[in-house]
């Protein structure tokens, strides 16, 4: 697959050569996708939410009133999840939500949201990925003529400190390292922004046939 190359002004770099075997899936598995994402957001959680039980509130623990010759239900203490103020019947505790995934999965759910986005013609390349000044209003316009208004740029093995300030208080952009490639948020955004660096990398990355099978 071939693909032209521009520059951040919007100007030609000439072309590139993409890796059939990444970015060429044809048949995309959107199975691998939706376990990679539900992979992902599950390890985001932070799963520290908690409730009381009813030995838990801190409420008196002394019997509401006598057992008999009130006429009314028999009770014990108001800690009961019944009563208002009471302890949750099913409380919620902290745990972990993470859970498994087989690397070549991950590595295989990869491949196949490149490829989904390649499919779709929603991948960009740049030259590269760098400014010489942190000014947003000027790099809102370089992506204005790019047709970049909902992106994710992977711009290389550092992010240009420059680009990082200039791209943070526009919306729906995010800017990440040849390392932060994800599937998440790959889906998230409408269009992938890859530099020469970042393909290089991202073909290095499966070039070991293993990982990549």
């Amino acid at each position: 697959m071939k693909l032209d190359v521009h520059t951040l002004a919007a100007g030609k770099a000439g072309t590139i050569e993409l890796s059939d075997e990444i970015f060429g899936i044809t048949d995309v598995r959107a199975d691998l996708i939706q376990r990679m994402v539900k992979y992902q957001l599950a390890k985001r959680r932070a799963g520290t939410h908690k409730t009381l039980t009813r030995s838990e509130v801190d409420r008196s623990k002394s019997k509401m009133y006598k057992q008999k010759g009130t006429g009314r239900a028999r009770h014990a203490s108001a800690n009961a999840p019944i009563f208002r103020g009471g302890g949750m019947a099913f409380a919620r505790k902290p745990r972990d939500y993470a859970h498994d995934l087989p690397k070549k999965v991950r590595a295989l759910a990869l491949r196949h949201a490149l490829s989904a986005k390649a499919g779709a013609q929603q991948i960009v390349i740049l030259d590269q990925a760098a400014l010489a000044e942190p000014k947003t209003a000027a790099l809102r316009a370089m992506l204005g003529k790019l047709g970049l208004d909902n992106a994710l740029i992977i711009a290389g093995a550092a992010v240009d400190p420059n680009l990082a300030r200039a791209a943070r208080n526009i919306p729906n952009l995010d800017v990440l390292p040849n390392a932060g490639l994800n599937v998440y948020d790959m889906l998230r955004r409408q269009k992938l922004v890859l530099t020469r660096d970042a393909v290089a990398a991202i073909e290095a990355r499966f070039a070991n046939t293993k990982e990549a099978a």
